[in-house]
């Protein structure tokens, strides 16, 4: 059996190179993580279970909490593409 992930998936791909934008994991981020997220727009820190979500919906958390960019597109454009 073949452990080793495929060279040419875009877990794989993406590994190791430049981080995926917000405007293509937000997409993937569930609403309750979403709400807070809105509700608590450039927190310096974020509980544990929206860091999850970021991190499961292919976001990067730097210090426990987003990047500036991050905040600005939650604050501007969040509700547009939902």
């Amino acid at each position: 059996m073949n452990l080793v992930p495929n060279r040419h998936s875009v877990e794989g791909h993406l590994k190791g190179v430049a981080k995926v934008e917000i405007h293509l994991w937000w997409l993937e981020l569930d609403l309750p993580a979403k709400e807070w997220l809105r509700e608590n727009l450039e927190a310096e820190s974020v509980p544990e279970h929206v860091l999850a979500a970021v991190k499961s919906a292919g976001g990067e958390v730097v210090n426990g909490t987003l990047t500036r960019q991050e905040w600005n597109f939650i604050e501007t454009q969040s509700e547009f593409v939902d």
